[in-house]
């Protein structure tokens, strides 16, 4: 007796589903995704946005403080920043007191106008850092011509013992005039110009 044959069907694949025969979208998963999608256009616009107001109103602010450093009328009871005296080669001495500046500026030259009192050691190492000497010096000279004199409200006058000096440098490096009130030679008032073209 032969064994019945067995018939063998051909398998069926299941028929690939076109993206257009998806199963419709539940009102849950629909409102997660644009949620989602929401979300992702708020942080992909509104970063950016952000940042841009921040740093327009941080750019804003700075032109204000420049424009009201410029606009304040004479000088400034305070220290010039490092950047300011470095750009001006104005080295102030470490513990100077009475400090104040004034800047000037224009499309021809710009000008740092620096006064304060420091000790007989502190001239010394602001005029060696400045690129002179005491010995440089002249007793009686005022270095520091009329107009700056105006300008950041000095008045030079006789009968103080005054002694000048000016330092030139290779351009585009600044030139200092400097002038000394040495009348209490242990607490000398320094005055000093500096003009440097940009």
């Amino acid at each position: 007796m032969t064994p019945p044959q067995q018939t063998v069907l051909p398998q069926q694949s299941t028929p690939t589903r076109l993206p257009q025969d998806r199963l419709p979208e539940d009102r849950r998963h629909m409102i997660r995704r644009r949620w989602l999608t929401a979300v992702i256009i708020v942080l992909l616009v509104g970063i950016p946005a952000g940042y841009l107001v921040i740093s327009a109103g941080q750019s804003r602010d700075s032109g204000r403080d420049k424009e009201r450093e410029s606009s304040a009328a004479g000088l400034q009871d305070n220290w010039p920043s490092l950047m300011k005296r470095r750009v001006f080669e104005i080295p102030i001495p470490p513990g100077a007191w009475g400090v104040a500046y004034y800047e000037t500026s224009n499309w021809k030259t710009s000008r740092l106008y620096v006064q304060f009192t420091t000790t007989a050691g502190g001239l010394d190492a602001f005029l060696a850092e400045s690129g002179t000497a005491r010995s440089a010096l002249t007793q009686g000279r005022v270095t520091v011509g009329e107009r700056d004199a105006d300008i950041a409200g000095w008045t030079f006058t006789p009968g103080v013992t005054w002694a000048g000096a000016v330092v030139t440098r290779e351009e585009p490096r600044p030139r200092t005039d400097i002038t000394v009130d040495l009348t209490d030679p242990a607490f000398p008032r320094v005055y000093a110009v500096s003009t440097t073209s940009p």
